[in-house]
């Protein structure tokens, strides 16, 4: 274990090499020969159809930097608020029933962290990110020619409590700025491809965005997804009245582009029909089949041969003139033999075919254009908030109706949803509320930098410190008041089968527990002596038990959410000494902090794990125990590492 990142690159160049194995040359790749395989399908000209800009081969070089950060439980911010699992004899690990997660930290580092454990687990991504508009802030490698020491020390400037400081890592991108659209491309490019590897084959990502960018993002977002897995431009009515005051025109709405993973093998959920739409179905002749509606026998438009047919009761219908039949004749004789054919109540008017409510779809395609009324505005969604919080600091929240209408054409039962913008928390609110409303069992990841509050804004003067710790609340008093019997209609619901909203667990951005072997600074044997008294003990001073062990859960390629259990070893010999060990998804993966012997070792081997993972300095001064450990477990096949 490197206790690195998902190498990226790597797997990019494994994926070639399995494709395009002949383009390969002692694993480097022979470009004469990846041309010569693919033939005319290279271009070489300049003069091509591409996006480029300042920065752009920066980006590429910051998401090939692989990351040691991990992520470490803040069981006390959690919800409800849990013991921790280190120090408690439960058995099970505290995300095991809600499953929900939120981060705090910087996005495309903590995207990177979750490349091993999530990568294609995720069925729908929502993200509403900065827009660009000239006066918002957000992170973006402005100085190109730094090196990447300098640029990690900027991103990392903190104040004195830790809180990430707007001066330092977030910058705002003046449209003044020679590179206003480089900027915001440099931030949006790393995450999103990101983002791609998280989805599952049949997930989807939805983005907001304004007219600012909506012509960039597009184009990223082309050459990320690919173009073929475009799905759709959704215009969502975000006001309810015209702006009187515009200098132009009325701004009344905004994007949200729709890509998919595999644009192919997904299809939007049908969204439930309305009250409206079935009253246009009646039944005034008791038929049996229930409601209908008439369809005309002709088409304004079409490719149909015309024809005269004549029914039973002695009328001869032909198509009137400019017009095309609908149906073709067989169909025609086919409706009549099943009665769908009607001549109005006295029987002889023009007939015409009833469609049928129980044979038309249980449900409506989703639309491009959604408006107000149905998924609300920004006025709405701040009023929201404000019934939550009693304050709300949000410009242009979105509205959670908005979120549950995402979420309803594009994720059912146990799907996992990510949003790594998470800003005001309004994903989760529509996870929570739709999961109520239907009976699924969603979960959630949450992203949200530990962004500072204005200290003149009302938030602030609330306590709310960082927009982390408004999300944290509003998430935490969505899930009392779903809790509360009478916030949603029993009806909604079959006897014995409403439940709770259980809560949610908080993770924090965080160095490694570990120290980092860095061949890069050794440069002669003194070098290299400092290097290894560094790691006579690997483990990091001060380094707490239960944050390494969610490191090496991640890094081991788990969820967060995974089964853990703290099983107590038999101590006879030893009763003074700690001497449990930790059950990774049913004893598959047995990690080990605290102690080990030839005893525990063997009663390990009993379990039959396919992984066990060891802090190396528990074998000091033992390095007999050590071969042996490695011996026994090379003969059970597990795979032996320590760290």
């Amino acid at each position: 274990m490197d206790g690195q990142s998902l190498d990226i690159l790597s797997e990019k160049l494994s994926k070639l090499k399995e494709f395009y194995p002949e383009a390969f040359t002692e694993d480097q790749i022979d470009w004469e020969k990846l041309q010569a395989t693919l033939g005319n399908q290279i271009n070489l000209s300049q003069e091509r159809y591409h996006l480029n800009w300042a920065g752009k081969s920066e980006v590429f070089r910051i998401l090939q930097q692989r990351t040691s950060a991990t992520l470490i439980p803040v069981p006390e911010e959690s919800y409800p608020i849990q013991p921790s699992i280190c120090h408690s004899e439960s058995t099970m690990n505290r995300g095991e029933e809600s499953q929900n997660i939120f981060i705090e930290g910087e996005n495309l580092e903590v995207l990177k962290v979750l490349q091993k454990s999530y990568f294609g687990k995720i069925k729908m991504i929502y993200i509403d990110p900065p827009y660009n508009t000239g006066s918002d802030s957000f992170i973006y490698p402005d100085r190109f020619a730094e090196s990447k020491d300098e640029y990690l020390k900027r991103i990392g400037d903190k104040d004195e409590e830790g809180l990430l400081l707007k001066e330092g890592m977030f910058r705002k991108n003046s449209k003044d700025s020679g590179h206003y659209h480089s900027n915001w491309l440099s931030m949006m490019y790393p995450r999103l491809y990101l983002a791609r590897n998280l989805l599952r084959d049949d997930g989807v990502i939805f983005v907001s965005i304004d007219d600012n960018e909506v012509h960039n993002l597009r184009m990223i977002m082309n050459e990320i997804f690919g173009e073929e897995n475009f799905v759709a431009s959704i215009i969502w009515q975000k006001k309810y009245s015209p702006q009187n005051d515009a200098r132009w025109l009325s701004d009344n709405h905004d994007f949200v582009l729709l890509y998919g993973k595999n644009k192919e093998i997904w299809r939007p959920f049908l969204l439930e029909r309305t009250e409206e739409m079935d009253k246009r179905y009646s039944n005034p002749d008791h038929d049996s089949k229930g409601p209908w509606k008439l369809i005309t026998l002709h088409a304004k438009s079409g490719k149909g041969t015309h024809f005269e047919y004549s029914f039973k009761n002695g009328y001869v219908w032909r198509p009137p003139s400019g017009t095309y039949p609908r149906f073709s004749l067989d169909t025609l004789k086919r409706y009549e033999e099943e009665n769908k054919i009607w001549f109005g109540k006295d029987g002889k008017s023009v007939p015409a075919v009833k469609n049928y409510l129980s044979e038309v779809k249980q449900g409506i395609t989703p639309l491009t254009i959604w408006m107000h009324k149905e998924v609300g505005h920004n006025h709405e969604a701040k009023e929201d908030i404000k019934k939550l919080l009693e304050s709300n600091p949000f410009d242009s929240p979105k509205p959670v109706k908005l979120l549950k209408k995402i979420l309803a054409i594009s994720s059912s039962d146990n799907d996992l949803v990510l949003d790594f913008f998470a800003g005001s928390g309004t994903t989760a609110q529509a996870v929570m509320e739709l999961n109520k409303e239907d009976g699924g069992n969603r979960k959630f990841i949450l992203v949200q930098l530990p962004e500072k509050t204005d200290e003149a804004s009302e938030a602030y003067k609330a306590n709310y410190k960082t927009i982390a710790d408004i999300c944290k609340e509003r998430i935490r008093r969505v899930i009392k008041k779903l809790n509360t019997p009478a916030s949603v209609s029993p009806s909604l619901f079959k006897e014995g089968e409403q439940k709770g909203v259980v809560g949610f667990d908080v993770f924090k951005l965080a160095p490694s527990n570990f120290k980092i072997w860095r061949s890069d600074v050794i440069e002669n044997t003194e070098d290299l002596e400092k290097m290894m008294n560094i790691f006579d003990d690997q483990v990091k001073p001060n380094a707490e038990k239960e944050n390494m062990l969610y490191e090496l859960i991640l890094k081991s390629g788990y969820q967060l959410t995974v089964e853990t259990a703290y099983l107590s070893a038999d101590r006879h010999d030893m009763p003074s000494k700690e001497g449990g060990y930790y059950s990774i998804n049913n004893n598959e993966t047995i990690i080990l902090l605290e102690v080990i012997d030839q005893a525990l070792i063997e009663e390990i081997l009993k379990l039959k794990p396919k992984n066990v993972i060891a802090l190396d300095n528990l074998f000091v001064g033992n390095d007999q125990l050590k071969t042996n450990t490695v011996l026994q477990m090379k003969d059970a096949n597990i795979e032996f590492r320590t760290v």
